[in-house]
């Protein structure tokens, strides 16, 4: 005799289907708005905004990430290099620009740490208008002269200057690494020096060689092609070790003078508010893009030691920078010119 069924067993069945089936129809409905929620990225032209001028270093830089980026996501890249204004047209672009991950800034650390102590009225917040996405390389600027100069280093260097006062000096911008370094070294050597800024180096450069200027400041890689060509000679390179490219150029502190360790970078930095899954998106195609061979050999060439860290190591090391770049502006005494 076939097992009976407890009283009302067909109901709960009949109420189970159509709960079933209603839940089917919620998730269908809410489905649509999830998807519209977390919208594709990138959806639209990628636009990179590096500080510098076209053909500089960082616009070079730029291209080479934008030429993988638009190979990795399907994607237009298009880049934008604004120079001028120690970096602030750049940044203030990119802080403005909208919060969808879709323009990025790329820049040396002048932009965010170097104006945020010199300048009294940023139209940006260095910190509260951007999110920090990765380093991708670290550097310093090389103290460069004609090739006919009549000093081959440092030691040499400061004798001319202290026999013949009001030699002057060209950078890329008031406030910049390499103005820094110079002041530094004005004061630390007692010199009398005059700072000339420029939109970019390549103003300088054609400035010093001409005779207008006396001596000059430049990235690794211009000063390696410069002086490959006869135009200039290196006298030393900041930061905390040599580069690669040019092995036999001694830093600061190996030709006695401290104090010139302070390595700059190249970081990007999206719009404050972006999503937290683009940025995370931002920071996997640039670390992987940073470990390319043919990438990595492009950062060595322009004198950068290849970086691509996270977005938390990225806060830490400027957490880190930033005094010390204070205590180096107040010890070379840069001011807003």
């Amino acid at each position: 005799m076939p097992a009976r069924r407890p009283p009302g067993d067909h109901l709960f069945a009949h109420r189970r289907a159509c709960l079933a089936g209603a839940a089917g129809l919620v998730l269908a409905a809410v489905a649509p708005s999830m998807a519209l929620a977390q919208p594709q990225f990138p959806a639209k032209v990628i636009r990179i905004v590096p500080f510098g001028t076209a053909g500089g270093p960082i616009d070079v830089i730029a291209r080479v990430y934008g030429e993988k980026l638009q190979q990795r996501w399907g994607q237009a890249v298009i880049v934008e290099p604004k120079p001028g204004a120690s970096g602030i047209l750049a940044a203030d672009t990119v802080a403005k620009a909208p919060q969808d991950g879709h323009t990025v800034l790329f820049t040396l650390s002048l932009t965010h740490i170097n104006n945020a102590i010199i300048q009294p009225k940023l139209p940006y917040d260095p910190v509260k208008d951007f999110e920090p996405i990765s380093q991708l390389a670290t550097g310093g600027p090389m103290l460069v002269a004609r090739a006919d100069a009549p000093y081959s280093n440092l030691k040499e260097f400061v004798a001319y200057a202290k026999k013949h006062p009001g030699l002057t000096y060209g950078t890329w911008g008031n406030g910049s690494q390499a103005h820094l370094m110079g002041e530094l070294l004005k004061r630390q050597a007692g010199l009398e020096l005059t700072h000339v800024a420029y939109k970019a180096e390549a103003g300088a450069h054609n400035d010093m060689i001409g005779g207008v200027l006396d001596f000059a400041w430049a990235n690794p890689s211009t000063a390696r092609a410069q002086s490959q060509g006869g135009r200039m000679k290196v006298l030393g390179i900041t930061g905390s070790r040599r580069v690669s490219t040019m092995p036999n150029v001694p830093t600061f502190a190996e030709q006695g003078f401290a104090g010139f360790d302070l390595d700059s970078w190249i970081g990007v930095y999206a719009p404050a508010k972006t999503p937290q899954p683009v940025i995370d998106q931002w920071t996997q195609a640039l670390r992987e893009i940073t470990r390319m061979p043919d990438v990595r050999d492009k950062l060595s060439a322009y004198g950068f030691e290849p970086l691509g860290n996270t977005p938390a190591e990225f806060k830490a090391s400027y957490q880190a920078d930033f005094p010390r770049v204070a205590e180096l502006i107040k010890a070379a005494g840069v001011t807003v010119e």
